[in-house]
């Protein structure tokens, strides 16, 4: 798909539809499964509010491995419906932050009922795109990424938003999808393929 303003709206449409519980309208796996099919652990999952869970469309369990130490300030960018938000905020304590950032409003109302539901007092969400992150320069320690690189076509940009908004010496940890081989073709020009 050529045309980056109708993949950005598919995209939108997709996820804001797994954010109303349609998971059956996305073309790749979501939920709890996926999660613990990419390592989270299930006890963990039974504490987080089943809101963020059965929204989870990460790529891996970023959240887990990252170097998240007590204090620091994250960002979860592309927050999605908040589990690895909620997982840092935990991570972080009282004396931490987490900023999650997503550009769908279906999906940010349900990371907010997460949040809500957790009780989680030390996360801020906001609405906006990963190529113009609403943060100001160096304000973060940390950046998580699970997941938007394939979706969104600005990368250039969102390496250069990244860059601006962690402080020096913080880290970014991304997770992401990669083709092991070129895409035929026929995969290659298919409107339905996000990946070509």
């Amino acid at each position: 798909m050529n045309d980056q303003s109708s993949l950005r709206e598919e995209v939108q449409e997709v996820y804001s539809a797994i954010a109303r519980g349609s998971e059956s309208e996305a073309p790749f796996p979501a939920g709890r499964d996926l999660a613990l099919n990419l390592g989270y652990p299930a006890a963990l999952l039974d504490s987080l509010p089943d809101t963020a869970v059965a929204a989870f469309c990460g790529v891996s369990d970023v959240s887990i491995w990252a170097d998240i130490g007590e204090g620091v300030a994250v960002l979860d960018l592309g927050c999605g419906a908040g589990m690895d938000t909620l997982v840092a905020a935990r991570r972080v304590g009282g004396r931490g932050r987490v900023i999650g950032v997503d550009f769908s409003p279906a999906m940010l109302a349900r990371a907010l009922q997460a949040v809500i539901e957790d009780g989680a007092l030390n996360v801020e969400l906001r609405r906006g795109d990963a190529e113009a992150i609403p943060l100001d320069n160096e304000c973060v320690d940390r950046v998580l990424i699970n997941g938007i690189f394939n979706l969104n076509p600005a990368r250039d940009a969102i390496f250069r938003e990244v860059a601006r908004v962690v402080r020096p010496g913080g880290c970014v940890y991304a997770s992401e999808l990669t083709l092991n081989e070129p895409l035929s073709d026929e995969e290659s020009v298919s409107a339905t393929n996000w990946f070509a």
